[in-house]
């Protein structure tokens, strides 16, 4: 199983600041979500706001570049955040008949934290994004 800590570090290398280190429960939904497969960057669009004003409605739209063929499409669309009481926040289950793999949401976010998206493709890879957002006000009650 592979570990989530390479899909979190900051491009220049520094290691992540104590109050951005994952929760137990993202770690085991991450595990539980990627399995025995390698997350790989790339192909996954995240519309998310760099800062968000009030953590109780962050707006997410999520796009996938994918054929969406009965060969070759996204299965799921899965949303991870590190810092909540509850870190899967989401699953999106795709098909061929969804035309194109993109989705539409809000979450919570209870603190400023890393989101994560997770992209599970019908050949059996994985792709993964991680964004940023700072939160100024409450989300979850934390």
């Amino acid at each position: 199983m592979i570990g989530f800590a390479p899909f979190l570090a900051r491009a220049d290398g520094v290691a992540p600041a104590a109050e951005f280190v994952p929760s137990q429960d993202f770690k085991d939904d991450f595990a539980k979500v990627v399995g025995g497969a390698t997350p790989v960057r790339g192909r996954i669009t995240v519309d998310l706001p760099e800062t968000a004003d009030n953590g109780n409605f962050v707006p997410i739209t999520i796009a996938v570049d994918s054929p969406m063929s009965d060969a070759d499409h996204v299965t799921a669309i899965h949303l991870l955040s590190t810092a909540n009481p509850h870190a899967h926040v989401a699953t999106f289950h795709l098909s061929p008949i969804n035309a194109i793999a993109r989705v539409q949401s809000r979450m919570r976010l209870a603190k400023t934290q890393d989101v994560v998206v997770l992209a599970a493709l019908s050949g059996g890879d994985m792709l993964i994004s991680t964004t940023r957002v700072k939160v100024t006000i409450g989300g979850c009650g934390i």
